[in-house]
């Protein structure tokens, strides 16, 4: 499902284009998205899925869905399905192109006994920390492993070993011999296979020696015929390995590798690694958490597919890292849900409005529009009664300049119902809160509209007293008080910068009754306050309402100041 935006020129189309033109690959194109099962999903990773296949159906190939799971230590079978839900609600398909890097695991065992065998991989005795400590730095030239010149029969010897199972977690491990005095350090002799003792959630106890994702990834691609292998820009140093691996094995299918800039986007954290931390840690109530920047997180705050495959397209595809602004994501979903989302009626903060002339036992209904921007939309009853509800912010005894709404002795218009006029104010006695707002109303302005011509400046929005629903809303802000949290001194942690304040829970709120049995996922636009979305945490008697976002768009606004000049 290529989004039009999509398809604006970029360097990786123009590579795509050339290779096309050349008859490279037979004119074939495909990619592949190869996440780790190791955590959700997050936005981040929502902009290689949407290119990846994005360039695949344009160019008519195929995009495999390919689990890197190496790792099993970190590895669950919870975050596999996860992985497959998020590709799929954003409205791609793998078809049968389903892989997972331990299919490939007796092939890639078997090239690491090639490369040994040529002299070319060698099996290191030293720790972690000595393998580091001897790999020099970008001023210095690494070291060379005292186990380096091993014979290939001593070698092939203790890989087989460490297959066996003879040995602990560390005690070896398998290196690439390439150049220690590199100017690349990932050239200076990469770790190619590690012992990890742990059951693998395919391969159970099969294995207890698992390969690295600098070797697995690129003859996976090889092995698979992926012919364009995108990858983000952390990985542009470690190309000249890919190419290595492969050219060394003399592998007939030569991917290329191509690298674009990440996503990086202001107040949001992208490691997956952090985010665990938070969910782990209690900071947020799992990895669905509406202020996660998850694919899940943001499927249950409400956002929808179009909106963030929009917000893909919109950012376009570059070389060069830089920080996207969050309204940016909050503006394409804004525009999506204006076109589609139902207006509806909703009080979150409650302030109860007496109509003093109109029955006691009166019910009227009115009629409302259920979205301006569609005109096949249609209209909707809601119920007029003598006691309403407004929002508390809506009522001011003493009113500044320009507060329009409503106030003693002022008039004001009831969206879609009368004008009512403030002629009382009832108040606790002990504390001076206001409680109640009596009003009178005018019958002959039925519809929100005067036929003598006189006009108000303010229009509220309102929900019966009696005929609405109580519910829940949960109101969300930036997770993270810094624009860039990734970006901390030494010894600062991320965790100092969450926001006390990214999600207010409102109880006692109103909507209107049309909203009854509102299924878990509907959207709606409260009329004057939002975007909202029902939680599936939602009751039968007790709807639950997540804000997706706020009807101001300080996007637009940078926009038109742009076009402005």
């Amino acid at each position: 499902m290529a989004e039009e935006s999509l398809k604006v020129t970029n360097f990786i189309r123009d590579i795509i284009n050339e290779d096309i033109k050349n008859n490279k690959n037979n004119g074939n194109v495909v990619t592949r998205f190869p996440p780790e099962p190791n955590g959700y999903l997050h936005i981040g990773h929502a902009k290689s899925i949407c290119l990846n296949f994005g360039l695949a159906e344009e160019y008519k190939g195929r995009c495999h869905l390919r689990f890197d799971d190496t790792n099993p230590v970190k590895e669950d079978v919870e975050y596999i399905e996860s992985i497959k839900e998020d590709v799929k609600w954003l409205g791609f398909d793998w078809g049968e192109d389903l892989y997972f890097a331990s299919d490939h695991f007796d092939r890639l065992y078997e090239f690491a006994l090639e490369l040994i065998k040529m002299g070319k991989a060698y099996v290191c005795s030293l720790s972690a920390d000595q393998i580091r400590e001897y790999r020099g730095t970008l001023t210095e030239p690494g070291k060379e492993s005292p186990y380096r010149n091993r014979t290939i029969e001593e070698n092939l010897d203790l890989f087989e070993r460490m297959k066996a199972g003879e040995f602990n977690d560390g005690e070896h491990v398998l290196r690439a011999k390439i150049d220690m005095c590199s100017g690349n350090l990932s050239m200076r002799d990469p770790t190619l296979y590690r012992i990890r003792k742990v059951r693998h959630h395919r391969t159970g106890n099969k294995w207890c020696i698992y390969p690295m994702y600098d070797f697995t990834h690129c003859l996976s691609d090889s092995i698979e015929g992926v012919t364009h292998s995108i990858c983000t820009l952390e990985f542009e140093n470690n190309r000249p390995l890919y190419d290595w691996i492969l050219d060394t094995l003399g592998m007939d299918c030569h991917p290329q590798q191509i690298e674009f800039a990440r996503l990086n986007l202001s107040y949001t954290l992208m490691s997956k690694r952090k985010l665990l931390e938070l969910v782990e840690e209690g900071h947020v109530t799992g990895w669905d958490d509406p202020r996660m920047p998850t694919i899940s997180g943001l499927r249950r705050r409400g956002y929808t597919p179009e909106a963030i495959r929009d917000f893909c397209g919109r950012i376009g595809v570059a070389k060069r890292d830089s920080m996207v602004d969050l309204s940016l994501l909050e503006h394409c979903i804004r525009e999506d849900l204006n076109k589609r989302a139902p207006r509806v009626m909703a009080v979150l903060n409650p302030l109860k409005v007496v109509i003093i002339n109109y029955p006691v036992d009166g019910v009227e209904e009115v009629d409302a529009l259920n979205n301006p921007e569609d005109a096949d939309a249609g209209k909707r009853k809601i119920p007029f009664t003598r006691e309403l509800y407004i929002e508390r912010d809506d009522f001011r005894e003493d009113p500044p300049k320009k507060f329009f709404r409503l106030a003693p002795g002022r008039e004001v218009r009831l969206k879609y119902a009368y004008y009512i006029k403030c002629e009382e104010v009832i108040k606790d006695k002990e504390t001076g809160e206001v409680m109640e707002v009596r009003c009178t109303y005018d019958p002959e302005t039925r519809g929100g509209w005067s036929e003598d011509g006189r006009k108000v400046k303010g229009t509220l929005h309102w929900v019966s007293a009696d005929r609405s629903i109580e519910s829940e809303v949960r109101l969300y802000d930036h997770l993270f008080t810094k624009e860039d949290p990734s970006d901390i001194a030494e010894g600062d942690d991320c965790r100092n910068y969450l926001n006390p304040d990214s999600l207010t829970v409102l109880r006692s709120c109103r909507v209107e009754p049309s909203l009854a049995g509102s299924l878990p996922g509907s959207r709606f636009q409260f009329e004057r306050l939002g975007y909202f979305c029902v939680d599936p945490d939602s009751g039968e008697n007790m709807p639950v309402f997540n804000r997706i976002v706020s009807l101001r768009d300080s996007w637009a606004k940078i926009e038109k100041k742009i076009k402005e000049g």
